[in-house]
């Protein structure tokens, strides 16, 4: 956590809070203060998450099955009693191929849980932050959401959809104090990227190291960001220090020009 920003009080929803940029999310808001409440769907990564950060509030929630979201936000405004923040940061990587090999039932999960998913949960949460001194809306994107990714269509057409979902939304709440913006980062160091880089390492016929050199390589900086970059930024855009930040799309990814 950067210093100087407090979150005491806040009442924050992170979906897929309990591993990688969840679970990093809900430690920073949590040690700024903030009352966070996860969801995920691997019981076993919820209670792992539990025991590590004890104050956490937890639910088993499905964010792409619309009477399971319902039940979630049943449960949200019972534990934390109102909310604050929502971060839509659930998502799936999808499909790896060129765009004539994939299923379409691959094309539909990975909307339906990467975009529909955030539908879903924002359509319950918006009159909660309309109720609250400073609503925020937190919407997980991709540097795949500005930018072609050749081989991850359905995962790139699902991040874009978050932008333009993001940006609309700021603009039918910013009359009632909800802020509304998308963190795009780029590639994330951590078991997800590599499990990625595996997948287009074989649908390319390259090395494995090949190519995570090359992710590497993609940033102006030379490297990958972390969990906590990402965390930071999420902070950040949802506290008052970015009070007349809204509708934008927040890069982190090192200048990322291209994707590999």
């Amino acid at each position: 956590m950067f210093d100087g920003v407090s979150m005491n009080g806040k009442k924050v929803l992170i979906t897929a809070g309990a591993s990688g940029l969840g679970l990093e999310m809900a430690k920073v808001f949590s040690e700024a203060g903030a009352d966070v409440f996860i969801c995920d769907i691997n019981q076993t990564l919820l209670d792992a998450a539990k025991a590590e950060c004890p104050s956490v509030h937890i639910a088993i929630a499905d964010v792409s099955d619309e009477a399971s979201v319902a039940t979630l936000f049943k449960q949200v405004e019972q534990d934390l009693g109102g909310l604050d923040v929502l971060v839509n940061n659930a998502g799936i990587a999808g499909p790896t191929g060129y765009v004539e090999t994939l299923s379409k039932a691959d094309w539909d999960k990975t909307l339906a849980v990467n975009i529909t998913g955030q539908f879903l949960c924002a359509r319950l949460a918006v009159p909660l932050l309309k109720k609250s001194s400073a609503g925020v809306m937190i919407n997980l994107s991709s540097a795949a959401g500005h930018l072609g990714f050749a081989g991850r269509s359905a995962y790139s057409a699902s991040k874009w959809a978050v932008v333009g979902f993001t940006k609309s939304l700021a603009i039918e709440l910013g009359k009632f104090g909800v802020r509304v913006n998308a963190i795009l980062p780029g590639a994330v160091e951590g078991p997800r990227i590599r499990a990625v880089i595996a997948a287009k390492a074989e649908t390319l016929g390259k090395p494995v190291q090949a190519v995570a050199d090359l992710y590497e390589q993609q940033a102006s900086l030379g490297r990958m960001v972390t969990a906590r970059d990402i965390a930071n930024m999420a902070l950040f855009s949802a506290s008052g220090a970015a009070g007349n930040v809204s509708g934008q799309a927040l890069v982190v990814d090192g200048h990322t020009q291209a994707l590999v």
